[in-house]
């Protein structure tokens, strides 16, 4: 059978002629296909008969040309937003996919539930944890070690890592608050009263190489979405979580001097800013933005080292649930969203690729994802080579995780 090259990052896909039709994207779909509303490739990445769910938007899953990812017992009774930390499945473990053959390796074998979406490129492993101990496992060689575990008095969780693989970060929650979510496990419960209750957590940093815990900024609020700059070993950013139209929400500390700052500060009643990144080149800090809520969309970016903020409009169907950036800021994606979320958009189910074009986007419909159930939201990152969209998805009713195209196939 004659046999066709494509490639993602630097691995080399081979495939057959057949595999090459143009369908509409939806249940069922062969392992490639053209989709027939954008005419854009689409390539399964995971094909091992589990739910497999890629990492968060903003979390790097890349070491070279593999990436790490979660795969489990295929799901029976879904959560209500589903992620790799709160899967009713079994066997929740990482796995590790070869981008050049796509064949997948198992990298952890515990029996009870494992967390952390934490890959350190410097050390070549993947930190994750079970319950209150910290793992991290060999990329390589596949071998497991305990790294720490946090005192009786110190129950808290990892996030993140720092740009030099020297430092661990998390937030420790009350019990109290715990209580609030066990309690009242829907998202539409819990947001609110947790806000509300104004409840202290504490940001952590965990030093790898000594089991040094250092508690270095508490706070009677709601901090959340902590994630250490990929350049700068010493920047963590974390948000004021909550209903974003009451929070000033993106913040950065200095783990060393302690120093605080408020990257964007709203301007108007209903402002939201959030679901914020780190750039790749760690130049800029990206974020949701819109003015007022619900009206105006925009994504933004300060830069910084001046402060100064770059803004691009989109239009309503375009609002994504999460967007990344390219490694050199030059060209975005997004994950769409359904009529029922914020944007209320009419047609919003789509993998979007923007192209900046003076205060706004130009955008280009990758995948139709109207058989996608936003409770996954897609989480896309762009491909180590910068010509692929990785997302996850269940239009074929299940967990999968996706590559398409940027490049059209369209002739």
């Amino acid at each position: 059978m004659k046999k066709i090259f494509y490639t993602l990052s630097t691995l080399v896909f081979i495939t057959s002629v057949n595999a090459q039709r143009i369908l509409p994207t939806g249940p069922n779909m062969p392992n490639e296909w053209i989709d027939a509303d954008t005419h854009h490739k689409v390539v399964r990445l995971t094909n091992n008969d589990r739910s497999n769910l890629s990492f968060y938007f903003h979390n790097n899953p890349f070491i070279g040309d593999k990436m790490v990812y979660y795969s489990t017992e295929k799901t029976v009774d879904p959560a209500a937003k589903q992620e790799t930390y709160n899967s009713n499945a079994k066997d929740r473990q990482l796995y590790l996919l070869d981008l050049k053959t796509l064949q997948s390796e198992r990298l952890t074998n515990h029996s009870s539930p494992i967390t952390g979406e934490i890959v350190s490129t410097q050390r070549n492993e993947a930190f994750y944890q079970v319950k209150d101990s910290v793992f991290a496992v060999d990329l390589s060689t596949k071998k497991s070690r305990l790294v720490y575990v946090f005192p009786d008095d110190f129950k808290a969780s990892i996030t993140t890592i720092n740009a030099n693989g020297t430092l661990l970060a998390g937030a420790k929650s009350s019990d109290t608050e715990k209580d609030i979510l066990k309690q009242n496990p829907a998202k539409s419960s819990y947001f609110n009263l947790i806000y509300e209750a104004k409840l202290p957590r504490t940001l952590f940093t965990i030093d790898i190489n000594s089991g040094e815990l250092s508690k270095i900024f508490t706070d009677s609020a709601w901090l959340n979405h902590i994630q250490f700059s990929p350049t700068d070993p010493s920047s963590l950013m974390f948000c004021h979580e909550g209903p974003w139209h009451k929070v000033d929400r993106i913040w950065t500390i200095d783990v060393n001097s302690k120093a605080i700052k408020l990257i964007h500060k709203r301007t108007m009643p209903m402002e939201i800013a959030g679901h914020e990144w780190f750039s790749k080149d760690g130049r800029y800090i990206w974020f949701d933005l819109q003015q007022p809520r619900g009206a105006t969309f925009f994504v933004a970016g300060v830069e910084l080292a001046t402060g100064k903020t770059t803004q691009y409009e989109l239009q309503r169907n375009e609002w994504s649930v999460h967007y990344t950036s390219s490694a050199n800021n030059k060209v975005f994606a997004g994950d769409g969203g359904d009529p029922g979320a914020v944007a209320k958009a009419p047609d919003g189910k789509w993998i979007y690729y923007f192209r900046p074009d003076g205060d706004h986007f130009q955008s280009e419909k990758l995948v139709n994802m109207k058989h996608h159930q936003y409770r996954l939201e897609p989480n896309v990152h762009f491909s180590p080579n910068q010509q692929w969209i990785i997302f996850r998805a269940n239009f074929e009713g299940t967990e999968n995780i996706y590559a398409v195209e940027i490049k059209s196939s369209k002739k």
